[in-house]
């Protein structure tokens, strides 16, 4: 039976070039000459270091407009609050990377509202799609790409 995943999840390898593109910047701006403005990528969170919280938000325009230029979507970052002492203000922003339940709840609910004759599952971080019909499935995509669902979704292992 034809059956594809609906996953969302983020490229690490355009996210740290992103992030080295961002520092680069900075560290040729003049505004932040002189100044710790840096980002830091840990596992599945960035860091964004400046002086102060003015400064702060001019590096996550840098980091956000070098994340749109590769293609990694904004929408999968998370951000804490901000910390600001007297040396300098610091933001933590998780990337989130694969469906939490409650998205793929409601994926397969918008999927069985849709009437179509298909069935979606649950399967750890990723949403399977089966059918009979292949034009079934890429309608499933179809709605789904035009659904207002708040989170990338890509669509993998199609298979016939």
């Amino acid at each position: 039976m034809p059956s594809f995943d609906i996953v969302s999840n983020t490229d690490n390898h355009e996210l740290t070039n992103a992030i080295d593109q961002a520092n680069r910047e900075l560290s040729t701006r003049f505004d932040f000459k002189g100044t710790d403005a840096r980002i830091e990528l840990s596992k599945d969170s960035i860091t964004i270091v400046a002086p102060s919280d003015f400064q702060l938000k001019q590096v996550d325009e840098i980091l956000r407009n070098k994340l749109t230029k590769r293609n990694v979507d904004i929408r999968v970052l998370n951000y804490k609050d901000v910390s600001v002492n007297l040396k300098e203000a610091r933001q933590v922003i998780e990337v989130k990377q694969g469906l939490d339940a409650e998205q793929a709840k409601k994926i397969t609910k918008l999927i069985k509202e849709s009437g179509l004759k298909v069935q979606a599952s649950i399967q750890g971080e990723q949403v399977r799609v089966t059918g009979k019909k292949r034009d079934d499935l890429q309608e499933v995509m179809a709605m789904l790409r035009g659904s207002k669902l708040e989170i990338p979704m890509q669509y993998t292992n199609f298979r016939d």
